[in-house]
């Protein structure tokens, strides 16, 4: 057929997004919650990320650098959330030395 020669069946193409620098990165990297390491769904509409700020000890000041914590509908909805974020925040505070 005349169509076919002149038109011909496209290939299919693989996208894959790049950063700025040109290094393939992936599409979508689901988070985890912080205190039940469960996948969190993109329809958990309860879930929420906080960036804890961290205080330098001495001075009372913000030190410019922070803490990032997901946590799940699941764990908000059983009333857990300040347990958790609480427990999260101290752990945090003895991992990097400031407590």
């Amino acid at each position: 057929s005349t169509t076919s020669s002149r038109n011909p069946p496209c290939a299919p193409r693989s996208f894959t997004m790049q950063n700025d620098a040109g290094q393939p990165v992936d599409l979508y990297i689901p988070r985890k919650c912080s205190w039940t390491s469960r996948l969190l769904a993109a329809t958990d509409k309860g879930a929420v990320q906080i960036n804890v700020g961290m205080v330098d000890p001495e001075t009372g000041r913000y030190t410019k650098t922070f803490h990032t914590f997901a946590l799940s509908g699941y764990i908000r909805h059983k009333a857990e959330g300040d347990m958790a974020m609480t427990e999260l925040v101290r752990q945090a505070d003895t991992q990097a030395g400031l407590r």
